[in-house]
């Protein structure tokens, strides 16, 4: 058993940036507490998501932004804890980057992901990234995805499995609008990224208290659903995952790895070897 401990902060967002700063190192301060090695923000917490929240037209100063991602980093680093932060990445000309920073948990800036995918609102905001990343993190290889392209397209994850992800974080922001009928499209889409690939699927939403489409939620290699917050309340989600678990079976399209994860200890192998 390899285990690690993660954190979901299902937190409040705003059009702040100081207001949105004080939550995020109070929710560092309490993953801390709670003795999290990995801890996970919803997408666009720095500065808020431009669709609902803030504006497409909301101001951000980018030395102010880089700012709170150095000083977040170096938080990271004085606690020992490794962190995936929603925010945005300004670009010279054009629409910023909607993005996700990785901090190691020695407080170094590893690299960051910007959302592929966009949404038809999201494009009015944002420019979309063009890859997709892994990162090493306490000792574990952790790929990214941002929300609409974690959700909708199963290429993503599967590109973060390809490169050796064991455990997918899923910044996400969820919210803002009466679609409650998209709640279990959206967790089973979620138990479906983990199931495909047998790997551990995490998916960190913000706190809204009045429209939530999806919970945050932690999905084991199984498909089964190991934590989940409640609705519309923010909450730091703490659980201890078996990295082991994350065995990629089922990407690999291994047989022996299959039945493992399908059939356990009722089905012997002589049932089908050699079929």
């Amino acid at each position: 058993m390899k285990p690690l401990r993660i954190g979901l902060a299902q937190c409040r967002q705003t059009d702040s940036l100081t207001t949105n700063e004080r939550t995020i190192f109070r929710f560092l301060d309490d993953a801390a507490q709670a003795s999290v090695q990995i801890v996970c923000f919803p997408e666009t917490q720095t500065v808020g998501y431009r669709v609902d929240i803030a504006t497409p037209t909301t101001h951000v100063e980018p030395a102010q932004l880089d700012d709170l991602h150095g000083r977040v980093a170096a938080r990271c680093g004085q606690l020992g804890m490794a962190c995936v932060l929603g925010t945005e990445i300004p670009r010279s000309a054009g629409k910023p980057y909607n993005s996700a920073l990785v901090i190691s948990e020695t407080g170094a800036l590893m690299g960051v992901h910007h959302k592929t995918k966009l949404t038809p609102l999201d494009a009015i905001a944002y420019s979309p990234g063009t890859s997709i990343e892994t990162f090493d993190l306490c000792g574990v290889k952790v790929g990214v995805v941002i929300c609409f392209e974690g959700f909708r397209f199963a290429e993503t994850t599967r590109e973060c499995v390809r490169q050796g992800a064991q455990l997918v974080l899923h910044p996400q922001n969820n919210t803002t609008r009466p679609n409650d009928w998209k709640i279990p499209i959206h967790h089973a889409m979620l138990v479906t990224r983990a199931a495909e690939n047998t790997i551990w699927f995490a998916s960190c939403n913000l706190c809204h208290p009045e429209h939530q489409n999806c919970r945050s939620m932690v999905v084991a290699p199984d498909g089964r659903i190991h934590a989940e917050t409640e609705l519309r309340k923010e909450q730091l989600l703490v659980t201890e995952i078996d990295i082991d678990l994350a065995t990629q079976a089922m990407y690999k399209f291994d047989i022996d790895g299959c039945a493992q994860v399908l059939f356990a200890d009722t089905v012997a192998r002589n049932e089908y070897a050699g079929s």
